[in-house]
């Protein structure tokens, strides 16, 4: 085998369709586009979602629902994670720098969810009514 021999296989290359080059072609004439009308034209088609001057389906369709944009600046904690993370004043830097919140986040929160034993100070920090009442129980407290 040398490299000058190199062939695609049989059959697995087929060449361009060229239309408008003749009644030989196959695609002579109106080159494949039928006869008239706009999709027969130069010059482009629709645009996406037109239904021909009816009034489109994106509008047909009432608006619902909202999206918060500050969204992304909330983040939650656990208090496993605070179990996790064993230390004993917990602020958001500290949660940024563990990788517990993403470093977008503003204000958090700390949910119950798991079990906390550890005696943790909150700083700048919430907490749902569960959650405090579990750092309390174990002997924190939650400065908000």
């Amino acid at each position: 085998m040398e490299l000058n021999t190199l062939k695609p296989a049989a059959g697995s290359k087929s060449a361009r369709r060229r239309v408008g080059r003749g009644i030989g072609s196959g695609l002579g004439k109106t080159a494949g586009r039928g006869h008239k009308g706009q999709k027969s034209r130069a010059g482009g088609y629709h645009k996406v979602g037109f239904e021909g001057g009816q009034m489109p389906l994106q509008r047909r369709l009432p608006k619902r629902g909202f999206k918060s944009t500050t969204l992304k600046f909330n983040a939650e904690v656990t208090l496993s994670d605070l179990q996790a993370l064993g230390a004993a004043q917990v602020d958001l830097l500290l949660l940024k720098q563990a990788g517990l919140v993403p470093e977008l986040a503003r204000k958090v929160k700390v949910i119950k969810t798991g079990e906390l034993t550890l005696a943790v100070q909150l700083n700048q920090i919430g907490a749902t009514a569960g959650a405090k009442a579990a750092i309390e129980a174990a002997g924190g407290s939650v400065a908000a």
